[in-house]
């Protein structure tokens, strides 16, 4: 079953990172500029921060079962919807149901990898999950690139539907397997409904979500900034796809070795070493211009940020209270969407004012920020 689980993670991210890619670049095309699309980014998020915590209690309630194959036939409709009536309307409606369907597949499929794992093999297994992570974020932008160049951005949209359709389909398939997957506790009333005093009174587990929102911002921004600061300098959509690319390779290839690195050095110590690297990689960014240096930068940017994501996420798995892992994994999704909502939209406006510097400058900032609160004891 944790292979069928792997497998869904990579087509899914293959699509969700390949939506990305496509959305900013339609919405250029389409005439908007650059505070519009920070509002599209913004819808991604939207969703998510309201209906996290309820996910991560509904997973923890019912099982992994339906909101697994629900978000997946959800992330499919919202996909299929611009690729078959393309408008900027539409671009808006598919990003907040991506996000929305979004939501309930990511909280279910990192609880289903923590349920298939045991104190042994949970590093493995979400190195495993990290590594089809990256796979997806290779895999998903370079198809969206090469289809938009040697077809349409509705093709584009349409293409890579076809990945959470087939996660559909292995959800159906695997639904007696996936039916038996649930916490060994069941949480109360009560302590659902004391999330807030239960879950962030934790300061090591309050630290680490504050730390995974900011990683997962950065990474986001440069997901939906890189087409467009590319696309300023006269970059083609397949050279754009080969830069964002080279960052899904570099957390690829640092996530091979993780394992590795947190058995010799600890956890605390890579990931506070990443967030400082992908910090000062960040902030040399706006300053070139050539696609090939582009490429070797966005390399260094994802072995920064690449041991971020999974770290954090094993961190908070393990600091949750028994039963409540959904709650906790869901809590940290809400983190994280808030600051996606909030950091888009004002960097949105600030590059149609003054360009698209600051956005890389300030995700440089923030991880800089991050890197001080992870090392503070």
């Amino acid at each position: 079953m944790i292979y069928l689980s792997l497998l869904v993670v990579l087509l899914n991210m293959s699509a969700y990172r390949g939506s990305k890619v496509i959305i900013s670049l339609f919405a250029l095309h389409l005439g908007t500029g650059g505070m519009m699309i920070g509002l599209i980014v913004a819808m991604y998020s939207l969703c998510p921060m309201f209906l996290a915590i309820y996910a991560g209690k509904l997973v923890d309630r019912l099982g992994v079962r339906w909101p697994l194959a629900l978000g997946c036939i959800g992330v499919t409709g919202a996909l299929v919807l611009p690729g078959l009536w393309p408008s900027l309307t539409n671009l808006y409606i598919s990003a907040l149901f991506l996000g929305a369907a979004h939501v309930f597949y990511n909280v279910s499929i990192q609880n289903l990898i923590g349920m298939l794992s045991t104190p042994d093999t949970r590093t493995n297994n979400f190195s495993n999950f990290s590594l089809c992570m990256a796979c997806g974020g290779f895999i998903g932008p370079l198809i969206a690139g090469f289809t938009i160049d040697h077809f349409s951005y509705e093709t584009a949209y349409l293409c890579i539907a076809v990945f959470p359709a087939i996660s559909a389909s292995i959800m159906i398939y695997s639904r007696r397997r996936l039916s038996a997957m649930r916490n060994q506790r069941v949480p109360t009333d009560d302590e659902q409904q004391g999330y807030s005093v239960g879950l962030l009174a934790n300061v090591p587990l309050r630290r680490t979500l504050i730390t995974s929102g900011i990683i997962l911002t950065a990474i986001d921004l440069f997901q939906f900034y890189m087409p467009i600061y590319g696309k300023s300098i006269g970059l083609s959509a397949s050279a754009i796809g080969m830069v964002l690319a080279m960052f899904a390779t570099a957390s690829f290839t640092v996530r091979l070795i993780m394992p590795k690195l947190t058995s010799r050095f600890g956890e605390e110590k890579i990931l506070i070493g990443s967030i400082f690297v992908a910090a000062a990689t960040y902030a040399v960014f706006p300053l070139v211009q050539s696609g090939l240096v582009l490429g070797l930068i966005a390399f260094m940017l994802g072995m920064g940020t690449g041991c971020g994501q999974p770290l954090t996420l094993m961190m908070i798995y393990a600091r949750a209270p028994t039963g409540r892992s959904g709650e906790a994994l869901g809590l940290r999704m809400t983190i994280n969407n808030l600051t996606h909502i909030l950091v888009p939209v004002l960097f949105g406006t600030l590059s149609s004012i003054v360009g698209l510097a600051p956005v890389f400058l300030a995700n440089s900032v923030l991880l800089g920020a991050a890197g001080f609160l992870t090392k503070k004891r």
